[in-house]
């Protein structure tokens, strides 16, 4: 019963398999959706993946609250910013915004974040920002707990150049894959695409997503009662 109360009673963790993957045009933002608080799934629908500008988005790992009072902080700080400039902020301002505040509270937040846009200088960035405060710029970056199940992955099928299809299917790809095997990481896929378009995004729910090994099909399911098609009426 004590550990019952302990589990209800844990912080909100995101466990999470987040990824962020540049494209011959933009990048390509992907999460997964559980929010877990110990050992219970505090929610099964989350957005990890939060907008700081209309040009900069962030996704989000380790603690919710902590991801979540860093990317209001930094949204704050670019909105300032670019009343200031008069034009929309750099992806590079964005991820050093975030590691300053990351690398002022080390001590305190319990956080792993992928910053990841696209601008007029220097066009699609991903950048890296782990516990710490470090800043990483990468070709692709993989966070949460499911990223220990894709390093394998991505050395393998990572390559330049990718057109944004072959990107996005690479991130929905790859966060099913971490699904299947983190019992952290579940729910739907969420994606941002962004390029000099702006930014779209798009859901792809749990059903949908293929099943990998030893994985089964889901049989009964409240969804599959909520979706079959209601009785006819009785006409007397």
């Amino acid at each position: 019963m004590d550990s019952i109360s302990s589990d209800l009673n844990a912080p909100h963790s995101m466990g999470t398999t987040i990824i962020g993957v540049t494209y011959n045009g933009g990048v390509v933002l992907g999460a997964d959706s559980r929010t877990s608080t110990g050992m219970y799934v505090a929610n099964r629908a989350s957005d990890k993946i939060t907008q700081l500008t209309d040009n900069v988005y962030i996704c989000r790992s380790g603690s919710a609250a902590d991801s979540q009072i860093v990317s209001d902080y930094v949204r704050y700080y670019l909105h300032q910013h670019t009343i200031q400039l008069g034009q929309p902020s750099t992806v590079k301002v964005a991820a050093n915004l975030v590691r300053l505040v990351a690398y002022n509270n080390k001590n305190m937040l319990q956080t792993g974040m992928i910053v990841g846009g696209w601008d007029k200088y220097e066009g699609g960035k991903i950048y890296g920002i782990p516990l710490g405060g470090t800043v990483l710029e990468l070709p692709f970056t993989i966070g949460g707990s499911g990223s220990s199940y894709l390093y394998g992955f991505f050395d393998q099928v990572w390559k330049e150049g990718m057109t944004q299809e072959e990107a996005e299917k690479l991130v929905v790809k790859a966060v099913s894959l971490a699904i299947a095997r983190d019992g952290a990481s579940g729910g739907v896929v969420r994606t941002v695409t962004i390029n000099k378009d702006g930014a779209s995004r798009k859901f792809y729910p749990g059903d949908t997503l293929p099943l990998w090994h030893e994985e089964l099909e889901a049989h009964d399911s409240l969804l599959d009662i909520l979706s079959a098609a209601a009785p006819e009426p009785m006409v007397t």
